[in-house]
């Protein structure tokens, strides 16, 4: 038997397992807290929010999952989608990590470093978000500093700046279309590109492969695929 498809077997037999114990865990909250307290939830409100939110995040999580799991494999994709932050954590951390490997998308090796780097991701959120739990109240008047505000703002953002820029600096013919397309769409349809960021995504990881594509069969990156 193929060992890579095998390992591939069971990651997905384990992480079905692992998403179904993990929604159903986060079921279990609200249901507890509804057969505890006896308040239940008003069906007037909560049918119609519960359809719009699903119709405005339903595509965006699918879009994700064809988008990132490319990048993340098999493992660290379950993994990352059970522990969320996707955009701007696990996705950094594992290209990061693919980056200082120098593993290939799609290879063995590459599924190993997503999964650790997505991994030891998770633990240092988990630990992070214990610690700000414990110290939310004595740090309440520092957060709340106006001066800090405007960096909560730009996280993400500079998140991917970062990251884009490893890129970038060895192919800095490739910045040109994905950063006018997305500069354009945000001047034509500022509203659609703040919400569905998602799908802008998708829109500019399009565009930079169908440019990196034209640019590399005109050998323009210098003989290296992006």
């Amino acid at each position: 038997m193929n060992t890579t498809s095998s390992y591939n077997d069971r990651m997905h037999r384990n992480g079905r397992i692992f998403i179904v114990l993990g929604f159903s865990v986060m079921i279990a909250v609200p249901l507890t807290m509804w057969f505890v307290t006896g308040v239940a939830p008003d069906p007037a409100l909560f049918f119609p929010a519960f359809l719009t939110l699903s119709a405005l995040q339903l595509p965006g999580g699918i879009i994700e999952v064809i988008t990132y799991s490319p990048m993340l494999g098999t493992g660290a994709t379950y993994l990352a989608f059970i522990t969320g932050n996707l955009s701007n954590l696990k996705i950094p951390c594992a290209m990061n990590a693919r980056e200082l490997c120098g593993t290939d998308i799609g290879s063995p090796e590459n599924e190993v470093v997503a999964t650790l780097a997505v991994s030891a991701s998770t633990i240092t959120t988990t630990l992070v978000m214990t610690l700000g739990v414990v110290l939310l109240i004595p740090l309440t008047p520092l957060l709340n500093a106006p001066v800090l505000q405007p960096a909560f703002n730009w996280v993400v953002s500079a998140l991917f700046g970062a990251l884009g820029y490893k890129y970038f600096r060895s192919n800095p013919k490739m910045i040109p279309a994905p950063l006018l397309s997305m500069i354009l769409l945000g001047l034509l349809a500022p509203k659609f590109l703040v919400g569905n960021l998602a799908i802008c995504i998708v829109l500019g990881a399009i565009v930079s492969t169908v440019a990196a594509k034209i640019l590399f069969d005109k050998h323009w990156l210098g003989g290296q695929r992006p």
